[in-house]
């Protein structure tokens, strides 16, 4: 079987849970996430299955898209709802919905972000939440991300909600934080829901349950959404039969005229199947090159 199952993951279980119980549900090893979520966060994270499995940097790679809520007055060792309670701060004013709105909005386009302590960002081979057990300071990572919309979603008090599609690599955490500093308060993230990866949505996502009961009824390949859905923000390239034996014996092409920005960009059969993922080659641009390839 080979394919994405765009997965509902329910609190409580980590990313690394999920794929363990997807592994014994479709009987094979090769399965991968594509974007850890925290245990405490419920929401659509794909997971790949079979050859799949070779796209889950491309699917990574994608736009997500979250609704959390900031509660001012308090910060936390994590950042969220879960760690103690370091600084605590008391609202004399409520902020205003435009004070608010113009918060939200200096926090568009692109920005630096310093990871918080605890996430499994790596300094010197080393985890962050390592550190941050046995009380170790390390200094944190500068990371660039973006923040395509965001938007507030609720009346302001000592807390509201907001909606923001953002790069891969964004701590959502963090941004609560960093809002609240604006505001003037210690704040932290006191819910989170990812509603989006990629072209995935809550619409379409498929729950534990769905998937108990396909197994029950053998039909748990009926879940799973074609390669191509998680690869739809690349270019495409429609190959013939002729070319298509030279790309899945992993062959470098000359460039197509259509082949202009689009880097990596996927090569599909006359049948709409995904068959590889090229690029032009870093060192003649007049050449393509494979970097995944994936048997018929």
């Amino acid at each position: 079987m080979n394919g994405i199952l765009p997965l509902w993951k329910p609190k409580g279980y980590t990313s690394h849970d999920c794929v363990m119980k997807i592994r014994k549900w479709y009987k094979t090893k090769k399965v991968g996430h594509t974007g850890t979520l925290d245990p405490e966060v419920e929401g659509m994270l794909p997971i790949c299955i079979g050859q799949a499995t070779k796209i889950v940097p491309f699917l990574t790679d994608t736009r997500k898209t979250y609704i959390a809520t900031v509660q001012l007055g308090l910060s936390t060792d994590t950042e969220d709802a879960t760690g103690e309670v370091i600084e605590e701060m008391k609202i004399d004013r409520i902020p205003t919905e435009e004070e608010v709105d113009d918060v939200l909005q200096s926090f568009l386009g692109t920005t630096k972000q310093i990871p918080p302590m605890y996430s499994a960002v790596k300094v010197n081979g080393k985890k962050l939440y390592e550190y941050a057990r046995e009380n170790k300071k390390v200094e944190r990572p500068v990371r660039e991300i973006v923040v395509y919309e965001i938007e507030r979603l609720s009346k302001v008090n000592t807390s509201f909600r907001f909606r923001v599609i953002c790069s891969k690599g964004t701590y959502i955490r963090t941004l609560c934080v960093d809002i609240g500093k604006k505001l003037g308060y210690p704040a932290h993230m006191s819910h989170l829901v990812r509603t989006e990866t990629g072209s995935f949505t809550e619409k379409n996502a498929i729950t534990f349950d769905m998937i108990e009961d396909a197994v029950e009824k053998n039909k748990q390949e009926e879940l799973l959404s074609p390669m191509i859905k998680g690869l739809d923000h690349l270019g495409f390239w429609q190959v013939d039969n002729m070319i298509k034996r030279r790309v899945l014996n992993g062959q470098k092409l000359t460039r197509p005229q259509e082949i202009m920005s689009n880097d990596p960009f996927v090569i599909i059969d006359e049948q709409q199947r995904v068959i590889a993922i090229y690029q032009i080659h870093p060192e003649d641009e007049e050449q393509i090159k494979p970097i995944r390839v994936f048997s018929e």
